[in-house]
């Protein structure tokens, strides 16, 4: 599978010239399977950049799965160019959690008077899977859910293609379980021996201090989590709205240092936006 980065922020998009290397888009994940199928994970701000390039592609039969309905990981769909075009085909996964549906849930975003477009008058064919718990299948792709332990709930994903396994952990907070929530060996459990970990890496331990409870990790915490689970590669994701370029450079280097004092051979990065990996 190829799985593209088209946003990586987390609250809020950003601009400006400290941002540049990783990124100011919120989260938006694209996944490519063997059999061409097209999964989305959240549709944050980086959805729209990706929209255009679908739609340049004409590659209109699309999966978009969402974690959980926070605005960072909504704002981009009415943004996102294939939804209003006829010929698109487009299903939408996740739990409802605090909505009565999965269409409530998107729809959401696009209400009177805050968007002056209606989610009815979209043009495209989009149809619902309602999901908290159990694996399913996506051509050739098993997905299996996880509950995140984040205010208002969220769901995690591991993606399986054959002998290859990706799992997307953000908006996770390991130092505070809440309702809903799981504890720190699930979550191990649940990315023990994957090719590819992406979790929440927001606060340092400092920032953590006034953070506790807002439902993110701090990320050495995260790293933690890689190498207890013997992960081959590990991503930093949900970048604090105000970390710079340097500050992220900072924290991947802490990484590698622990990963070489604990003479492990896990790959750790940040993710940036345009950020391509094949496994």
């Amino acid at each position: 599978m190829i799985i593209r980065c088209w946003g990586a922020r987390g609250s809020i998009p950003v601009s400006g010239k400290q941002y540049l290397k990783y990124g100011g888009d919120t989260t938006c994940l694209e996944i490519r399977t063997k059999g061409n199928d097209i999964l989305i994970i959240d549709s944050g701000t980086g959805i729209r950049r990706l929209g255009n390039r679908l739609m340049q592609e004409n590659h209109l039969s699309l999966h978009i799965l969402f974690t959980h309905s926070h605005w960072d990981h909504l704002i981009g769909f009415p943004f996102f160019k294939p939804i209003y075009a006829e010929d698109a085909s487009i299903v939408l996964y996740g739990c409802p959690f605090h909505h009565s549906s999965i269409k409530e849930f998107v729809s959401a975003v696009m209400t009177s008077p805050y968007f002056p477009t209606e989610y009815s008058s979209l043009r495209s064919s989009i149809s619902y899977q309602e999901l908290c718990r159990g694996d399913f299948s996506i051509g050739t792709v098993t997905v299996l859910p996880i509950m995140l332990s984040h205010p208002n709930n969220g769901v995690g994903y591991k993606f399986i293609e054959e002998d290859k396994s990706f799992v997307f952990l953000t908006d996770n907070e390991l130092g505070y379980i809440h309702p809903g929530g799981m504890a720190y060996k699930d979550y191990c459990n649940f990315s023990s021996g994957a090719d590819l970990l992406i979790h929440d890496a927001e606060f340092t331990s400092e920032e953590y201090e006034k953070t506790k409870t807002w439902g993110h990790s701090v990320y050495t915490e995260a790293l933690n989590l890689a190498l207890d689970s013997g992960v081959k590669q590990f991503g930093l994701f949900h970048h604090n709205q105000n970390r710079t370029d340097e500050e992220i450079d900072d924290m991947v280097d802490t990484c590698c240092r622990v990963v070489r004092e604990r003479n492990s051979s896990l790959e750790c990065f940040a993710l940036s936006q345009d950020m391509e990996i094949v496994l």
